[in-house]
């Protein structure tokens, strides 16, 4: 099975909006069976449109388009698409009343231009847009005049927003993939979500002794991320559960504590799921990564009910005042201190009263540095009730990517602190 993906819109190829659909939706297909062969990306241009979508339909059996589908002068997907088949257009008054409803629902006038919206190509199954005024549409091309084999294929319009398209794709598509065209083989995949190590390292020490089981079929990758690497393991078959969980154990086994998560889980959330399991909480006292920790913490459902406080003590003063930091540590070791690190960690949990506290502290460039102290010097400390340890790191990167690294040190300090 062949499948296309092309997303359009001019944002993307000026470097104003990141395309996310390319990534969302071959993660989706992928973990389901699914293989994208191709994926293009086009201006707002009704011709390019027409002859991207034209040589996709001639060679595969899946075609899916993002964007275009709303009211503006800009949105020529619908319209352009209805030519190349050569469809009639015909206004959809279940649409039409839906789209109206949307308006009516938020006390807002609908402007004049959303009806177009609800003019739908002849033979167009319609795919409801709960969270915005955009159908997208399922059409059959059959018979398709762009296939030398003459086999049908099928072409899904989705509209732009991300917050619009994801839940038509899980709710509309994915149904409707599974009825036409199910995956040719079945598919079991599992990502572990490991901390601590470089990808090189990771694939160092588990590539070997899984190199049977690749033998055998199993599908072994790598990705990177910003302080941590995935590991996806998958199968297809009749044994592919089995493979994938025996592959797991040899790299639970093989990376220990490293793995932290499997599939979607984050760090935070597994957190946030451990500290809520045992009753205990955590205060934070941040000062490089200026709330980073915080923010990450409280983008989990639950956070309320472990994190007590997030102070952001970014100057000495404010650590002297809200930390009960020393003068005579600040003046003799400097805010960026295994000394500092620890009494702010110390102060943290004393004056939250929490069971455990975070505290980071470092120099995040580009200037700041010494030769002692080079930009990237970063010292993460944690309390807890059987005392307090600090850990020193260097993180030598640009400003948000050196408070996600150190972010992740800090909380990767906790988890191992929660497993002793």
């Amino acid at each position: 099975m062949r499948i296309e993906l092309i997303n359009t819109g001019s944002e993307l190829l000026l470097g104003r909006v990141l395309n996310t659909h390319q990534q969302w939706i071959c993660r989706q297909l992928a973990d389901l069976g699914y293989e994208v062969n191709r994926q293009t990306c086009l201006a707002d241009d009704g011709g390019q449109i027409q002859a991207a979508v034209r040589e996709s339909l001639s060679r595969a059996d899946l075609v899916i388009t993002t964007g275009g589908l709303g009211p503006t002068s800009d949105d020529l997907t619908r319209n352009w698409i209805a030519q190349l088949l050569n469809r009639e257009l015909f206004l959809d008054q279940e649409t039409l009343a839906q789209i109206e409803q949307y308006f009516a629902q938020r006390h807002r006038t609908m402007p004049a231009t959303a009806q177009v919206q609800a003019w739908i190509p002849a033979g167009a199954r319609v795919l409801r847009n709960a969270n915005g005024t955009a159908p997208g549409l399922a059409i059959e091309v059959r018979p398709n005049p762009f296939r030398g084999d003459g086999l049908p294929s099928w072409l899904i319009l989705l509209p732009g927003p991300p917050r619009e398209l994801r839940p038509m794709f899980s709710e509309s598509v994915l149904p409707l993939l599974a009825r036409e065209l199910p995956p040719p083989e079945k598919l079991f995949s599992l990502t572990l979500k490991t901390t601590g190590l470089g990808e090189s390292l990771v694939e160092e020490k588990i590539a070997g002794p899984l190199q049977k089981l690749v033998e055998a079929g199993l599908e072994l990758g790598y990705c990177a991320r910003i302080g941590e690497v995935e590991v996806r393991l998958a199968a297809r078959g009749g044994g592919a559960e089995s493979m994938v969980h025996l592959a797991e154990d040899l790299v639970r086994q093989l990376l220990g504590p490293l793995v932290y998560g499997v599939g979607d889980e984050s760090l935070e959330s597994t957190l946030v799921r451990i500290l809520t399991e045992r009753g205990k909480t955590i205060a934070l006292a941040e000062s490089c990564t200026g709330g980073m920790i915080a923010h990450r913490l409280t983008n989990m459902p639950g956070a309320s009910a472990v994190l007590k406080c997030g102070l952001v003590t970014y100057s000495n003063e404010s650590k002297r005042n809200f930390l009960d930091v020393t003068a005579a540590a600040l003046n003799e070791h400097g805010a960026v201190s295994e000394m500092v690190a620890r009494q702010m960690a110390q102060g943290a949990r004393r004056k939250c009263r929490a069971d455990y506290a975070l505290s980071v502290t470092g120099i995040a460039g580009p200037g700041g540095g010494s030769e002692s102290k080079p930009v990237g010097t970063v010292y993460v400390g944690l309390a807890d009730d059987r005392g307090t340890a600090v850990e020193p790191h260097f993180n030598p990167f640009d400003r948000e990517t050196f408070k996600w690294v150190t972010s992740q040190q800090a909380l990767d300090l906790l988890r191992r602190a929660l497993r002793a």
